[in-house]
């Protein structure tokens, strides 16, 4: 039994009370929330006596592709804004990585989503320029993992060349080739990273990159549970040797992606068949299924219910048919898995709203539909009515309001300025938001940090410095919530995680005096020194070990 101590304990989810200074755990369960003067009733506890810190419930990224972050510290040269803040800057990063690899070896770098637009130049580095790099050997300049820069010897690689057709369809929308207007290849494609020869780790390499990643972006920062949109069954299983191991820092919620981490529905629905899982499901559960309906609004393949500006006609596509979204849904209801579709466009979750209504609606419990992504860009009330007729779960991400909040604009005209992130308005109307990280190759630095995504929600500063409809703020205790109590809703368990109280989960982190006193500026600096993830702790900046006991 362990008793945790401090000045102020936020429960989240019920009324706030000063007279709590303290949480019991007994193995991985809250017993109950104490007085500092309680603490002799548990004599022969181990006391973990935290000074004057504030207590409160260890964050939930419902929607993370933590395999893919933690995959970056594989040859991967940070090619990011504002660092890099020119093409000239990125060329530089390019050929200062270049000394780590082998002859031939490709040169990846990770830029930013909407790259285009947080270079100075206002747009992406060219073919020629990365060919000013290296003509030798293949580079892949992945801005954000919807649009990818070539230079030459990796389009001759890739197989692209003047007279290369795309396929239909790539795991994250529809593929498309950059030609300029004399049919010349421009070195840019769009959805198509996964259509790659691109580098990979091996299995060493993957479960040490994974290993150090969890705990450099999520344990870090508070998390304590992911809800994973995987990327290969091989990054899964090193998350299940972790567990067996003791070493695995958050409780993972898989999302099986497909086609993707597996190939068909047939085998999502038969998962056991395809992976290898040891430990409980507390520590690692296959939550559900991934699907892409839509693309991104970086390369103009979100579907949307207007024309992009430059592009008459042109409104992004969907990526499936209803037959194969009722066949998924039947399949993953079977189940009991939780179907949860990538839908950046407003018209996409129209048409996704439409069909699982059609179908008899989103399910309950844990298995209940969940729609990434809406809530981000809102432009007509009667989308969130379409939601609410099917039932869905709405998994917005706060981030994006500074990732790229004020470019809506740049790429829908006067539509991209209605309903930009609404959440006060949603709150209003009874809708319970999650706030995720969506955090992907390109995404920015902060992404991971539920305090960054809180202050997103509660200053509503984009990128360059702008404010995005302030109307729309929420308070610090609006903001947590969403990364706590109703975080663990998205996934089906409120019940047993998202707050502090007897019998949750003891997901706990703690840190230096009150967020509740302080601006949002200070709420967006704020690092935790204590974690204790399901009874364990994972971080205590007192000590320098993870897995102090």
């Amino acid at each position: 039994m362990k008793v945790i101590l401090g000045k102020n304990v936020i429960p989240v989810g019920q009324a706030y009370s000063d007279q709590w200074q303290g949480v019991v755990v007994d193995g991985h369960r809250i017993i109950r929330m104490i007085r500092r003067e309680d603490v002799g009733a548990f004599d022969g506890a181990e006391l973990i006596d935290l000074g004057d810190a504030t207590i409160l419930p260890g964050f939930i990224d419902v929607h993370a592709h933590s395999e893919v972050v933690c995959r970056t510290s594989y040859k991967t040269i940070d090619c990011r804004a504002p660092e890099c803040g020119t093409v000239s800057d990125v060329q530089d990063a390019l050929r200062a990585g270049e000394g780590d690899l082998e002859k031939g070896e490709w040169l990846v770098g990770q830029a930013n989503l909407f790259f285009d637009r947080k270079l100075a130049e206002r747009r992406l580095p060219t073919l020629a320029e990365l060919d000013q790099v290296s003509k030798d050997r293949p580079i892949a300049l992945r801005a954000g993992g919807h649009i990818t820069v070539l230079n030459t010897k990796a389009l001759e690689i890739a197989g692209i060349d003047r007279n290369f057709r795309p396929p239909e369809h790539s795991v994250t929308g529809t593929p498309e080739v950059i030609r300029d207007e004399n049919g010349e290849l421009t070195g840019v494609i769009k959805e198509m990273d996964s259509l790659l020869p691109l580098p990979s780790p091996d299995s060493r390499q993957l479960k040490d990159a994974i290993k150090e990643g969890l705990q450099k972006y999520f344990t870090d920062y508070g998390v304590t549970t992911i809800g994973e949109i995987s990327e290969t069954v091989a990054g899964i299983e090193c998350m299940n040797d972790l567990a067996e191991a003791g070493e695995l820092p958050a409780s993972m919620r898989i999302y099986l992606w497909s086609p993707g981490t597996l190939e068909s529905l047939e085998r999502v629905k038969n998962w056991r068949d395809h992976i290898r899982l040891t430990v409980p499901e507390w520590q690692l559960r296959i939550q559900g299924l991934k699907l892409f309906s839509d693309g991104g609004f970086s390369a103009k393949s979100a579907a949307v219910n207007c024309c992009y500006v430059g592009h008459p006609g042109r409104s992004g596509s969907i990526a499936f048919d209803k037959y194969f979204l009722r066949r998924a849904f039947m399949m993953m209801q079977e189940s009991g898995l939780q179907i949860a579709v990538h839908a950046n466009g407003d018209r996409a979750q129209d048409w996704l709203c439409d069909m699982v209504h059609k179908i008899g609606g989103a399910g309950t419990g844990r298995s209940r539909m969940r729609i990434e992504h809406a809530g981000n860009l809102l432009p007509s009330s009667r989308t969130a009515d379409k939601w609410a007729r099917a039932g869905i779960i709405p998994v917005p991400q706060p981030v994006f309001l500074y990732t790229f909040g004020e470019y809506f604009s740049d790429y829908l005209g006067e539509y991209g300025t209605r309903g930009r992130f609404p959440f006060k308005t949603l709150l209003k109307q009874g809708w319970r938001l999650s706030g995720s990280s969506d955090v992907w190759i390109g995404s920015e630095r902060e992404a991971t940090n539920p305090f960054f995504s809180i202050w997103c929600c509660m200053k509503r500063q984009a990128y360059s410095g702008i404010y995005i409809d302030t109307d729309e703020s929420l308070s610090f205790e609006e903001a947590l919530r969403m990364h706590t109590l109703d975080a663990a809703a998205a996934l089906g368990e409120e019940d047993d995680r998202g707050s502090i109280a007897a019998g949750k989960v003891a997901d706990l982190i703690a840190v230096k005096d009150d967020p509740r006193t302080m601006t949002p500026d200070e709420i967006r600096t704020l690092k935790p020194f204590f974690v204790m993830s399901n009874g364990m702790t994972v971080k205590d900046d007192r000590k320098t070990s993870f897995g102090v006991n």
